[in-house]
């Protein structure tokens, strides 16, 4: 029999970007015996979790749902806004968004990438992978298309392989300035819940996310959120869709319920994620990106103590989601975590693409606390210097110095008095 639960005492250290650590109370919503998905139990669930993401994704316009992973929802986008053929224009700022481009390519669309030109002098890694998306570059190349043959732009909000969190509502304004109808397609799988997204006020037309980063719960589901002008785009276009399409999921949404079966105990941990997440006691969803921002600030200041590069090198995109930690040449990461894992038990990001081998990827989100990080630092300190990496200083001090000198904000307490 395979043998999938084999860490001896204690829980292990789950340190990658994603899929994040179940808390326990989304486990236990999950364990709900499953109900009939045409019944009426069923449509109260399902209006109330539709409205519950909406708040989430801080819109106003609808929220599809699908069974599926984040690739499914980028394929799904694509689909639904797209004829076969047409030019999008794509961002690269690390390997998910060349994973996207690659899926665009597949389904037989141009897609066209663009991204800060040259590689980075210190490590020799392509700029574009140490920093977030340059809205200006987006400005020219659409004003260069004067006959509006690009149809929507691409862009990942939280790149997960390199630890950047763009700015899109530069983006949209990048757009705006340049008096060009594309729609504007935001990957926000690992920011969603974790990182400070809106989709109304970033303009966005079709937001991308999935379950299992800072929603919290297993991989299995995957959201859009939809502007207006998106629908209206969905209703011309002609990419063959049956599955993915957008207008019998949201005919059959506005009672509680999907064309096809719906992953109805993901839908019950949903629930329970986004009620965690919206929690008045606890701060909302304020609280809930300020708490993220926070962590990675803690263990960035491990990595500095280090005295080793993070890999995103922009301070002000830094992601609330992960660090990347850049090792010396010659150094290979991936033995570090291999260390890190079998001796310690912490999982860690592998590098991806063209990082592969070069860093790993520290997740600081979704169920963490400050602990759960001083922990999960102390098993990169002890690992690196069994591999033999040469460390400046002590970035487990550094860690506990800076939550210690930084509180969270006190929250109210529903704990029994």
């Amino acid at each position: 029999m395979l043998n999938l639960d084999f860490h001896p005492t204690g829980r292990h250290f789950l340190q990658i970007p994603g899929p994040s650590p179940v808390p326990d109370r989304i486990l236990r919503a999950m364990s709900y015996p499953t109900i009939d998905h045409r019944g009426p139990e069923f449509a109260a669930l399902g209006l109330r979790v539709l409205g519950k993401i909406q708040q989430v994704y801080q819109t106003t316009g609808p929220v599809i749902i699908y069974p599926a992973s984040g690739t499914g929802a980028w394929e799904a986008a694509l689909t639904n806004v797209c004829s076969p053929g047409d030019h999008v224009l794509m961002y690269e700022t690390g390997h998910f968004a060349a994973l996207w481009q690659k899926l665009a390519v597949r389904m037989g669309l141009n897609a066209e990438v663009i991204a800060m030109p040259g590689a980075d002098a210190a490590t020799g890694l392509p700029s574009s992978y140490r920093a977030g998306v340059q809205a200006d570059l987006i400005e020219a190349r659409l004003k260069a298309d004067a006959q509006h043959a690009i149809k929507a732009v691409c862009v990942v909000h939280n790149e997960t392989s390199t630890g950047a969190t763009s700015d899109i509502a530069a983006v949209r304004k990048a757009i705006d300035a340049a008096g060009h109808p594309a729609l504007l397609l935001v990957d926000t799988i690992s920011g969603l819940g974790s990182a400070a997204y809106s989709h109304d006020a970033v303009g966005a037309d079709v937001s991308i996310s999935g379950s299992q980063k800072g929603l919290m719960l297993p991989p299995g589901i995957s959201f859009h959120a939809l502007s207006a002008k998106a629908i209206e785009a969905g209703k011309k276009a002609s990419m063959p869709k049956a599955y993915w399409a957008w207008d019998e999921i949201l005919e059959m949404n506005k009672t509680g319920y999907w064309p096809t079966t719906p992953n109805t105990n993901l839908l019950y941990g949903l629930n329970e994620a986004c009620d965690m997440l919206l929690d008045p006691r606890h701060g909302g969803l304020p609280a809930t990106f300020a708490r993220h921002v926070r962590w990675g600030e803690g263990v960035r200041a491990a990595v500095r103590a280090w005295g080793l590069q993070i890999q995103c090198a922009e301070s002000a995109v830094y992601s609330p989601v992960l660090t990347g930690v850049v090792m010396p040449q010659g150094v290979d990461a991936d033995a570090v975590r291999k260390i890190i894992y079998e001796r310690f038990d912490c999982s860690l990001g592998t590098g991806l693409g063209k990082l592969k081998g070069r860093m790993f990827r520290i997740g600081h989100l979704g169920d963490c606390n400050d602990l759960t990080l001083v922990a999960a630092v102390a098993a990169c300190e002890m690992g690196m210097k069994l591999a033999g990496v040469a460390l400046a200083g002590s970035g487990v001090h550094a860690a506990m110095e800076y939550f210690a000198g930084n509180p969270a904000p006190a929250v109210k307490s529903a704990a029994i008095k």
